[in-house]
C-alpha cells in the first residue's frame, strides 16, 4: 500500500521519470492519426453520427498503426491500433446492417413520414402495424369499385395512398376521399368486433389508385394486444370522420350563402328525412295544430266545450282572423342562458339586404 501511494505521489508531484525528451518530433502519420481522432469525437447523435464517429475514429487508429509500424517500431502500439480498428469497422458493418433491415417500400416510407412521423411514431410500432396488412398494395383501375352499396361486406379497414375515389348514395354523390385518408374508417367504428354489416355506400375509383388493407379481424387482435397502436388508430379514425362530416357540410348552404353547423340540433329537421316532406304540407300542420275541429265543437254541448290555446271562444262571432306569429324577442341570456341553436339563430338574424332567418317558423321553410 505504502509503494503504491509513494508511486502515485511521485508521478503527481515529482513531475516525468524521462532522463530527457527527445529534440525532434513525430513522423507526419502520427499527427494525421490524432487529427482524426479529434474529429471522430466531435461526433453527434443518431444514425449518421455514428456513421461519423466510427469512421473517423477508424481512420485514426489505422494511422496510429502505420505509425508504430514505420516510425515507433513498437509491437504493443501496432497490436492496440489494429484491435481499434477492427471494432470500429464491425461497428460500421452492424449500422449498415440495420439500416438494409430497416428500410421499408417506396410506399411505406412515405405513408409514415407523412402520417406517423408528425405524430412521433416509433418505427418499431410502425412496423407491427405494416406486418398486420401483409405489406401488400392494393390497386384499383379507373372506375372499379372497392364497395358496392348492400354488397360489399365490412371486412376490412382500408388506406388511400395515392389517386382518388368517389363516395355515392343511390346514385347521388357525396364527396371524394383523397391520399392518405381512410376509406371505409365510418364503416369500421359503426360495427362492434362481433357484428357483420354492409356498405351503405359505393365506393368507384376515379383514378388508378394505390392502398393497403388491413384484414377485421387481424387487426382487431392487434388492437387488444397493443394499447398503443388502439390509441393510435381511434386518434387517426376520430381526425378521418370529422374530415368526412366536415367535407358533407360544406355542400350546405343556406339560402343567402349562410353555412349551417352540423353540430347544431335544430338541424335534424333539415337534414332528417322530414325536411323533404316540406312545402304546403308544412305551413297545413301549423295551422291545423292553432285551428280547433269545427265540427266536433258545434255537436258537443257548451257546458263540454274546451278553449282551445289559439282559437277564439266559443259562442262568439265576428271576431277579426288570428293574428300572423309575432317575432319575439329573445330573453336575456343571463337569466335563462344560450344554447348553441340561439347563437347561430343570433347571428342569422341581421342579414343586409334580404329577410331574416327569424322570420321563418322552421328551419325546413327556410332553407325551401
Amino acid at each position: 500500500m505504502n509503494a503504491n501511494s509513494s508511486l502515485v505521489g511521485q508521478l503527481l508531484f515529482q513531475g516525468p521519470v524521462c532522463v530527457s525528451w527527445k529534440q525532434a518530433l513525430e513522423g507526419a502519420v502520427y499527427h494525421l492519426a490524432n487529427c482524426f481522432l479529434l474529429l471522430g469525437f466531435m461526433a453527434g447523435s443518431g444514425v449518421y453520427g455514428c456513421f461519423y464517429l466510427f469512421g473517423f475514429l477508424g481512420t485514426g487508429y489505422l494511422c496510429c498503426v502505420l505509425w508504430g509500424w514505420f516510425d515507433a517500431c513498437g509491437l504493443d502500439i501496432v497490436f492496440w491500433s489494429f484491435l481499434l480498428t477492427v471494432a470500429c469497422l464491425l461497428q460500421l458493418a452492424h449500422l449498415v446492417y440495420r439500416l438494409r433491415v430497416n428500410t421499408l417500400p417506396e410506399e411505406f416510407d412515405l405513408l409514415y413520414k407523412t402520417l406517423c412521423l408528425p405524430l412521433q411514431v416509433p418505427l418499431q410500432t410502425y412496423k407491427e402495424i405494416i406486418c398486420c396488412c401483409q405489406e401488400r398494395v392494393l390497386t384499383l383501375s379507373v372506375e372499379q369499385t372497392y364497395a358496392v352499396e348492400g354488397e360489399t361486406p365490412i371486412d376490412r379497414l382500408s388506406l388511400l395512398l395515392s389517386g382518388r375515389v368517389r363516395v355515392s348514395q343511390d346514385g347521388q354523390f357525396l364527396h371524394y376521399i383523397f391520399p392518405y385518408q381512410f376509406m371505409d374508417s365510418p364503416e369500421w367504428e359503426s360495427l362492434q368486433p362481433s357484428e357483420e354489416g354492409t356498405f351503405q355506400v359505393t365506393l368507384t375509383a376515379e383514378t388508378e389508385c394505390s392502398y393497403i388493407s388491413w384484414p377485421r379481424k387481424s387487426l382487431h387482435l392487434l388492437l387488444t394486444r397493443e394499447r398503443y397502436i388502439s390509441r393510435l388508430f381511434s386518434a387517426l379514425l376520430g381526425y378521418d370522420i370529422s374530415e368526412k362530416l366536415y367535407t358533407l357540410n360544406d355542400k350546405l348552404f343556406a339560402k343567402f350563402g349562410l353555412r349551417f353547423d352540423i353540430r347544431l340540433p335544430s338541424l335534424y329537421h333539415v337534414l332528417g328525412p322530414s325536411a323533404s316532406d316540406g312545402g304546403p304540407e308544412s305551413d297545413k300542420d301549423d295551422k291545423e295544430v292553432c285551428q280547433p275541429a269545427a265540427s266536433p265543437a258545434q255537436n258537443m254541448p257548451t257546458s263540454v266545450q274546451s278553449t282551445p290555446p289559439c282559437s277564439p271562444v266559443p259562442g262568439t262571432s265576428n271576431l277579426p282572423a288570428p293574428l300572423p306569429l309575432a317575432r319575439m324577442s329573445r330573453p336575456d341570456s343571463g337569466a335563462l342562458g344560450e344554447d348553441s341553436t340561439s347563437l347561430v339563430l343570433e347571428d342569422f338574424e341581421e342579414v343586409s339586404g334580404s329577410e331574416s332567418f327569424m322570420d321563418y317558423r322552421s328551419d325546413g321553410e327556410y332553407m325551401r
